[in-house]
């Protein structure tokens, strides 16, 4: 009895003595472990916004042709004998361009003269047999009836005579087609048929070039229904006052304004734009027709409208957003509306205030009520009226 005792007896010491030790190990571990872990702040670039004033603008392809377009045909029949200009040059109105066989039309020009002088010798003797016939007829010498067929036969030689003056008219007209000239100034184009051929005057065979005029060029291009409505009146019209612009395919600006000389009265259904006509003075022949160029049409201005960073604005299938920096600074997420593209800058048009700060870089490592820490401002938005204007394309899930 006295051995189990002693026995149980070192047992309860035994297991106090490892609790104590437990517990001074927990202990011990506890006072060793580190604090909480809190994060860092993220470093990022801010930019403070203010509302500004910035152009309605929008860049639109359009295509170049001339202000007028001639095709230049043959009005007379013949072989095809002279060229007197080659492809492609300048030519002004009045140059001779080709030239017809003049041979049958100057023999009828010959003819028709012929038939002049033979109505005119017609007429003569028609004069003399009524003046002869006419005392006769008086003294009843004649019957009447003599003198009524000399009167008549007086009267169709006249007729006869200006018959024959029609004729002349026309034998020259068509003298003078044989000999083919610019209608108008402008660009000619290849010739259609070579030196030989049988020219004829029906559609298919009576073209012999065409000819545009350059200077003005005209620019058609056309405007949709949602830009329309960002103008301020939602239309335009030959009266709205708006500076068109043209960009080259190079991307240089063409040194002249054109102004619009033509705006649809109605929709086009099947594409929902506004078709549109601007004309652009060219009087260095730079702007070739069927060539392709970007139109910018400045129609006013928009008032309280805020530029931030195309990088700074993120597109989720909701809509758009910014991340600003508030009084405590952390982050935070602000859905925005944004219109179109200024130069590298979205325009906010709704959803910041002025003096917000906007987070322009480091977006992929934020998260709403990040703590955040702020590095040298980034550097301020050009002015509006500077920058190229351009539409923004769509946010994502629009059309």
């Amino acid at each position: 009895m006295s051995f189990l005792r002693l026995l149980s007896s070192y047992a309860v010491k035994r297991c106090a003595a490892l609790v104590v030790l437990g517990c001074l190990a927990a202990c011990g571990k506890d006072a060793a472990a580190p604090a909480a872990t809190v994060a860092a702040p993220i470093a990022v670039r801010t930019l403070t916004v203010e509302p500004r004033k910035v152009p309605i603008r929008f860049d639109i392809v359009g295509q170049i042709e001339g202000s007028k377009q001639v095709e230049v045909r043959a009005r007379v029949s013949g072989i095809l004998q002279k060229q007197f200009y080659n492809e492609g040059d300048a030519v002004k109105d009045g140059a001779p361009l080709f030239e017809i066989d003049r041979a049958p039309y100057e023999i009828a020009l010959s003819q028709a003269r012929a038939q002049l002088a033979q109505a005119t010798a017609q007429v003569d003797q028609a004069r003399r047999e009524e003046a002869r016939l006419k005392p006769l007829v008086q003294d009843r010498a004649v019957s009447r009836k003599e003198y009524d067929d000399a009167t008549s036969s007086r009267q169709l030689a006249e007729a006869a005579i200006q018959q024959a003056n029609a004729s002349i008219r026309q034998a020259e007209l068509n003298l003078s087609y044989t000999r083919v000239v610019a209608p108008l100034p402008g660009i000619t184009g290849r010739a259609e048929h070579s030196i030989g051929t049988l020219i004829t005057t029906d559609a298919n065979g009576s073209l012999l070039t065409t000819i545009n005029q350059v200077s003005p060029v005209w620019v058609r291009f056309s405007l949709a229904e949602g830009d329309l409505a960002k103008l301020p009146d939602g239309r335009l019209n030959r009266a709205t006052p708006v500076v068109m612009e043209l960009l080259l395919p190079d991307g240089s600006q063409y040194p002249l304004k054109g102004r619009l000389n033509f705006a649809a009265t109605a929709i086009d259904t099947r594409l929902g734009t506004q078709q549109l006509r601007a004309e652009f003075d060219n009087p260095r022949q730079q702007l070739l027709p069927g060539q392709f160029v970007t139109v910018r049409i400045t129609a006013g201005e928009r008032d309280k409208v805020f530029l931030v960073p195309q990088a700074a604005v993120v597109q989720t299938e909701k809509g758009n957003l910014v991340f600003t920096v508030d009084a405590e600074g952390k982050a935070q997420a602000r859905p925005v509306k944004t219109g179109d593209w200024i130069g590298k800058d979205w325009t906010i048009l709704s959803g910041l205030n002025s003096g917000d700060k906007v987070v322009v870089d480091n977006l992929l490592k934020l998260q709403p009520g990040a703590p955040v820490t702020e590095a040298p401002p980034a550097a301020a938005t050009a002015p509006a009226a500077a920058p190229t204007a351009q539409t923004a394309p769509a946010a994502p899930g629009k059309k």
